[in-house]
């Protein structure tokens, strides 16, 4: 494959119920064969689109200093500044060029979560960033859903069978900033080195450039460019292992741009879909059989993060 499939959200959502399975087989195809779609119809509308792009431009000008007051430590970088070249793929020692933030789940104090996940951190020089954070993160969940209910169907599950992992589940959202590339980088440094997802699935804003490639199933990579109305969508490691990797994990990568671009930054906004911590993601019976047989070790969604935030050198074991 040498193009990331589109497919649009508002199949799934009409009441046709051709249109819907149309958009089932499609999602479910470009997932086994890619791994990637670009999504159409999804909720995010365009105003909140460019006030979450000012607000983020806005934090990340801020000097230092004051950005730095936001990296809380002893967390693992699950809430409020990750600073530049503080994470590395899994497996490399350069840092990736890169600083982001990262919005986390809202629960209720009652919530049986509510003590797991860190708070949100507020940030007190913009009067409007958490809260067109908190929109966007939640129109972008709203998405997720409903592509987990299409890809549930997919693999011949019940539609909502997803529906009770990921309400209150661990999700990310991450603003990145890739800031101009001032020096030739060391040791192969790139804005985000050759990776997989830890998680269900990822919700891309920010693709319309070149820069995200994605490894096809010949070790070949290809430009994963989205059109303006488009979402990147692709399926997590979580995901791969819990279907037996049915549903692929694609390897992806952000690489520098040509020289002469060095000197722009690049934004992006990824929401990493998690479960809840003590989902299992046991391989399903569904996804195994005498050519398909079990490919991983059972264990939790929780257990799992941990090990992959270890291996992004995020937390110490």
């Amino acid at each position: 494959m040498q193009k990331i499939p589109s497919v649009d959200l508002r199949d799934f959502l009409s009441d046709d119920l051709a249109r819907k399975q149309k958009f089932v087989n499609e999602i479910g195809k470009a997932y086994e064969e890619i791994g990637f779609v670009a999504l159409k119809g999804h909720f995010l509308d365009d105003e909140l689109v460019e006030n979450l792009y000012g607000e983020i431009r806005d934090f990340f000008n801020l000097p230092v200093d004051i950005k730095s007051a936001y990296e809380i430590p002893g967390i693992g970088g699950q809430r409020g500044y990750v600073s530049f070249g503080k994470e590395h793929a899994k497996g490399r020692s350069a840092g990736d060029l890169k600083e982001f933030w990262h919005f986390g789940q809202y629960v209720t104090k009652d919530s049986k979560y509510a003590a797991e996940y860190p708070d949100n951190v507020l940030v007190n020089e913009l009067e409007n960033f958490n809260l067109t954070g908190k929109k966007a993160y939640q129109m972008l969940e709203k998405t997720g859903i409903y592509v987990l209910r299409a890809l549930a169907l997919y693999i011949g599950l019940d539609e909502l069978y997803f529906d009770k992992y990921i309400t209150e589940g661990n999700s990310i959202l991450r603003p990145i900033h890739y800031p101009p590339i001032t020096n030739e980088p060391q040791d192969g440094a790139v804005r985000a080195a050759a990776h997989g997802d830890i998680n269900l699935i990822t919700l891309l804003m920010g693709a319309q450039g070149k820069g995200l490639q994605v490894q096809n199933h010949n070790g070949e990579w290809i430009d994963a460019i989205a059109e303006s109305d488009e979402l990147m969508i692709n399926v997590g490691d979580m995901l791969s292992r819990h279907t037996n990797n049915k549903l692929k994990s694609t390897i992806h990568q952000v690489v520098n741009p040509p020289k002469e671009l060095w000197g722009k930054s690049r934004y992006s906004i990824p929401f990493f879909m998690h479960p809840v911590s003590d989902m299992n993601l046991n391989c399903l019976s569904d996804c195994i059989d005498e050519q398909h047989p079990k490919l991983y070790e059972d264990i939790t969604a929780g257990d799992y993060l941990h090990e992959r935030l270890v291996d992004l050198g995020l937390i110490k074991k």
